[in-house]
């Protein structure tokens, strides 16, 4: 357990930007603000800094730049995924992603591309640009098997969503447990589920997860939603699924990502990609930086910190 900071010493605090510090005070008195993206001169006072909050959407700072901070105890993430920081936290560092920052929003897009798919949302404004009023009459959710690989803050919100609609949800986690199926269990899954939403951690044992086999094991007409990473998904086996006219996709996650323009994915058919943006909403800021006060001020006063890293990810 680590051990309570005396109220009476002065913490440091390391921001990457000015905007951070403009949304995260006011903070505890006994709290001294450092800000510093890890680029150029390191100002003075950054080998006192105890907690770090990473950049968002950027990548981790540079080894040298952790290596200005020997006193450092937690890294504080504004982004559920992690995988990119992993590497770099040097040994006894607590590790705190953004969960609970990006879930709602992220989820909300996952059903909005779910739903454009289902109801061919993309053929109708292909129809409205022509000015053509073209009937057709197109699938609802009510009935359909929702397989969520993921059991975390983003699934869980996908399912409540859709299950309001009549879906009905079969988890798959990492491990089994309690109204969770485990991943050793997904290619007898997979042929039963009509849309497969993809909201689990990228990690090593993740990454390529749903491959050529288990995109063959889902049933014709099936829809693959990613809203983690374009990785967990093999694109080569994706593309040929969706040439082939036999399965259906909504893409926030694409891998290479960017997309380059000339990738067939673009043009694979049966397919609508967003480009990366499902946490990018107005509200972003106020969840996360609301996170970051809160991480900072248990911080200093010794209590357990939330989204740590082997707890929950």
């Amino acid at each position: 357990m680590r051990r309570r900071i005396s109220v009476r010493s002065v913490i440091s605090v390391c921001l990457p930007s000015e905007s951070a510090r403009d949304q995260i005070v006011p903070l505890p008195d006994d709290v001294r603000v450092l800000v510093w993206d890890g680029e150029g001169p390191a100002p003075e006072g950054i080998g006192e800094t105890r907690f770090l909050l990473g950049g968002y959407m950027g990548g981790p700072v540079a080894e040298s730049a952790l290596a200005e901070m020997p006193h450092l105890e937690v890294i504080q993430l504004l982004s559920a995924g992690v995988e990119r920081w992993l590497p770099m936290v040097p040994e006894g560092v607590i590790l705190c992603n953004g969960r609970g920052v990006h879930g709602p929003a992220t989820a909300e897009l996952a059903v909005a591309g779910i739903l454009a798919v289902l109801r061919q949302l993309p053929m109708f404004l292909t129809e409205q640009a022509a000015g053509r009023w073209t009937e057709r009459h197109t699938e609802d959710l009510d009935g359909k098997r929702l397989l969520v690989l993921g059991a975390g803050d983003i699934g869980k919100h996908i399912a409540a969503a859709l299950e309001v609609f009549g879906a009905v949800t079969t988890y798959v986690g990492r491990t089994a447990r309690d109204g969770v199926r485990g991943v050793d269990e997904l290619p007898a899954l997979l042929p039963e589920a009509d849309i497969l939403a993809v909201a689990i951690p990228m990690t090593e044992q993740t990454q390529g997860l749903v491959d050529a086999n288990a995109l063959a094991a889902l049933p014709d007409d099936a829809i693959v939603a990613n809203v983690a990473r374009g990785p967990i998904v093999d694109t080569d086996a994706l593309v040929a699924e969706l040439r082939a006219g036999r399965l259906r996709a909504f893409l926030d996650v694409t891998d290479p990502e960017p997309l380059p323009a000339d990738h067939p994915l673009w043009h694979a058919g049966n397919v609508v990609i967003t480009p990366h943006v499902g946490g990018g909403t107005s509200g972003w800021q106020r969840r996360g930086y609301r996170l970051v006060r809160e991480q900072i001020e248990r911080f200093v006063a010794g209590e357990p910190l939330h989204n740590v890293v082997g707890e929950t990810y």
